[in-house]
């Protein structure tokens, strides 16, 4: 199957494109948000084809794997000069929490009966209101970075993406009180405009994640990050916000979520404080992530939805 996607969340991108398919992506001569092409910090199959504006319309599309209004809006048919769901068959990823009042929350695809939405977490699902759109929640899965824990550095690893901007929704305000239970690496785009080591290819920063002794996750509303996971099958034990989807994701034995901020920095003075506890942590956030997350069943729903759509 001929599939036509957006590079927009790379760590996201990275798993889908694992799949069986031939991936189509477009690049500009800038590489800006509307082109960016292949990745430059993953590691992406061959199948995946950069596709410049000039001859988009010429690739044989199947289907169509949209992630923002835009695309909804005129992207696909300002590339492909076919319209979504009507065209050509199209999913819809929402990879965001909705924003603003709950009743307010309208999917940008709400009711289209012709585009599924795919959520990634049930948490989405439930407050995003898509009206007679028809939906479906395929949860996150990655590329195994293999079990790196070293827990050798006594500090907490972070991974943090243009703090500045995105602020409380983060938790970038919430840094200075988690520093004071432990010192804290923040990676991430931007990153070091705050307090971080900035952005690393994907396989540096997890080698660098893995010798920190705890993964601290403080975003109070995105959707479920993909650090978190891609912490947790390192082999690094969480103190994570208890909020959005991060409660299901983190069983107990895999470590600390809570909303109370001094619960969790205890759980980081611990856990910097005694290695052996944050080892068998760590060892058990791996197991849970490598069944809860893994590859396989994430490119076996969307295998299923893609043909489904096709169809």
């Amino acid at each position: 199957m001929n599939v036509w996607l957006w590079h927009v969340h790379g760590s996201w991108t990275t798993a889908f494109v694992q799949g069986h398919h031939e991936y189509f992506v477009p690049v500009t001569p800038d590489r800006g948000p509307e082109g960016r092409g292949r990745a430059r910090t993953w590691d992406w199959p061959a199948s995946v084809h950069e596709v410049p504006a000039a001859t988009a319309r010429d690739v044989p599309v199947d289907v169509v794997v949209m992630q923002r209004p835009e695309e909804l809006r005129h992207g696909v048919n300002d590339w492909l000069g076919r319209r979504p769901g009507i065209d050509v068959p199209a999913v819809y990823v929402e990879h965001n929490t909705p924003q603003g009042r709950v009743d307010d929350m309208r999917h940008p695809a709400a009711d289209r009966a012709d585009v599924v939405v795919a959520h990634v977490t049930q948490f989405n699902a439930l407050f995003w209101d898509t009206g007679r759109a028809p939906t479906t929640v395929i949860e996150h899965g990655i590329v195994d970075p293999g079990h790196r824990y070293t827990g050798e550095l006594a500090r907490a690893a972070v991974v943090m993406n243009d703090p500045q901007r995105r602020g409380r929704v983060v938790g970038a305000d919430l840094l200075g009180r988690f520093g004071s239970a432990c010192p804290l690496d923040v990676y991430g785009m931007r990153s070091e405009l705050v307090c971080g080591l900035g952005d690393l290819p994907q396989d540096e920063m997890h080698t660098q994640m893995a010798r920190r002794r705890v993964y601290l996750h403080p975003f109070r509303w995105t959707s479920l990050g993909l650090s978190l996971i891609e912490a947790m099958h390192l082999g690094l034990p969480v103190v994570a916000l208890g909020t959005t989807a991060v409660p299901e994701a983190v069983p107990a034995e895999a470590g600390v979520v809570s909303t109370d901020i001094d619960e969790l920095s205890v759980a980081l003075r611990t856990f910097v404080a005694e290695p052996d506890w944050s080892r068998t942590t760590g060892a058990a956030a791996r197991d849970y992530a490598l069944g809860a997350f893994g590859l396989d069943r994430f490119l076996d729903d969307w295998d299923l939805l893609l043909e489904e759509v096709a169809r």
